[in-house]
């Protein structure tokens, strides 16, 4: 989902940011979001990676760091192996 205009990539969002980014109905799972201080940039790039996109790009061996990774494991914590 690409950053709406006037918002930085490099920007952190709020809690009610997170919610409209990431969807769904689980406020918990939103402020985990935010308490990993990931930024707009982050949090849309481990949007597109628990979507397929890195498998899709063959990127999939690429493993992700830092606060991507924890948004990443957040947002596909509840996913089936």
């Amino acid at each position: 989902m690409p950053a709406r205009r006037g918002r930085s990539p490099h920007a952190q969002p709020t809690l009610s940011e997170i919610a409209e980014l990431v969807g769904g109905d689980d406020p918990l799972k939103h402020l985990r979001i935010l308490r990993t201080g990931a930024t707009f940039g982050e949090i849309e790039q481990a949007l597109a990676w628990a979507a397929g996109a890195g498998e899709r790009l063959g990127e999939a061996e690429r493993s992700l760091s830092g606060r991507v990774a924890a948004v990443y494991d957040i947002l596909t914590e509840d996913r089936e192996e």
